[in-house]
Order: structure tokens, then sequence, then C-alpha cells
């Protein structure tokens, strides 16, 4: 397979892929499609098309780097919690957005790196219901039994 066919596959991968995956991630999924693809060789054509200017390289703080074929304006969010990155439009950040443009005019910058973190939905609505369990069935029956009360 010579180097456009692989790049063409890595980049097709990599859409199919909403996750934001790393090189090896990426990897454990192509060489089941392609065993004579190297590791080696997926991180080169990462770069490469990061420098082309056809993906996204995201290094968020402390973390692997991660990839993302999606190439329309938005922002990322990592859940500190499972380490999920999440796509963040645009249009819900407007008026930082709006900000970082007259930033970046007045101090000329090239480019910048926003990090958002906190609780995915995901982990937001598991530990809601981790915490829901977590209250004893005797409470319960108070809570319960209290509100009968006081709607009667």
């Amino acid at each position: 397979m010579n180097k456009t066919a692989q790049r063409e596959a890595i980049i097709q991968e990599l859409r199919k892929m909403r996750n934001h995956p790393t090189a090896d991630e990426l990897y454990d999924v192509l060489r089941t499609k392609l065993p004579q693809i190297s590791l080696g060789t997926i991180y080169r054509n990462l770069e490469q098309m990061v420098q082309m200017g056809m993906i996204r390289k995201l290094e968020l703080t402390g973390r692997q780097k991660r990839f993302d074929g999606d190439l329309s304006e938005h922002y990322h969010m990592r859940c500190r919690y499972c380490d999920r990155i999440l796509n963040i439009p645009q249009e819900e950040l407007s008026g930082l957005d709006k900000e970082l443009v007259l930033l970046r005019n007045r101090l000329q910058l090239e480019g910048f790196i926003l990090e958002l973190v906190g609780r995915c939905p995901y982990c937001a609505e598991a530990m809601s219901k981790m915490q829901e369990e977590s209250v004893p069935d005797e409470e319960q029956e108070e809570c319960t039994a209290g509100t009968t009360a006081q709607a009667l």
C-alpha cells in the first residue's frame, strides 16, 4: 500500500471516530484493517496531516496527544472523570469567541489553546444515579412519608 493510500485510510478512520483518538487508539483500529501498517506510520502521517491543515492535534495539559478530523469551528471539553473529549459548538461560547478575536488582533497572537475541563453529561448522569442509590431506604421512606403528610 502506498503512502497516499495509507494516509487516506488514516484520515477516513479518524473522521469516523468521533472520540478524538490518540495515535495508539487509531493504530489499534487500523491494524485490523491494514495489518502491514505500523504505529510509526500512523504517527508520521498524523503529524503531516496536522501540518497540511487536514486535521487538528489536541494537546491537552498532561495528556497524550489526540487528533480531530472535524475541521469545523468548535472548542473541546475534557471530562476529568472519564477523559472523554466533547465538541463544544463555537456558538455556545460566542461571547468568549468575540473577546478572543479582539485579544488576538490586539496582541498579534498566532493562536490560542482553550481547555475546558469538567464533568461530561455521561459522568454527570452516572454520578447522579449513584447519589440517588446511596440514600438509605429509611431516609427515602421518611422523605416520602413527610411529603405525603404535608400534602394532606
